[in-house]
């Protein structure tokens, strides 16, 4: 489930770097659900004429994991990384300062599914650990 985790970020960063899905395999590793939630901050993004720049850094544990229910289910908590990350106004040509009180570090958590197979990214928190930073 990490490394299906790990793809998701991938393909995430990949869409948000153009603020479109277009080209990026994100269905592969995400339900409608979560994949819902990445598709709202692109169009947040084309609305405002932003992309992403840089990369996120992660740090990634499983913190629960039921391998026994019907549907095999894990939560992970990600120590998200700002500090290689940057949003840039393609029109403006100037990089947007991340507002003073967003942390540098903060927790997100996750849900993954084992779906016929494979497992899936089928919730995103970024406010997962309550504004905790890691």
């Amino acid at each position: 489930m990490l490394a299906s985790y790990a793809s998701m970020v991938r393909e995430q960063m990949k869409a948000y770097r153009q603020a479109d899905a277009k080209g990026t395999d994100l269905e592969k590793y995400a339900t409608t659900e979560a994949f819902g939630q990445i598709r709202n901050d692109l169009a947040n993004m084309k609305a405002a004429g932003t992309v992403v720049r840089g990369e996120l850094g992660h740090e990634t544990e499983v913190t629960e994991l039921d391998l026994e229910a019907q549907t095999p289910t894990a939560m992970l908590s990600d120590c998200v990384d700002l500090s290689g990350y940057e949003t840039y106004d393609v029109k403006a040509k100037k990089v947007i300062p991340l507002p003073t009180e967003q942390p540098l570090r903060y927790v997100m958590t996750a849900t993954a599914q084992r779906w016929e197979g494979r497992w899936m990214v089928t919730d995103l928190n970024p406010e997962g650990g309550g504004g905790a930073t890691c």
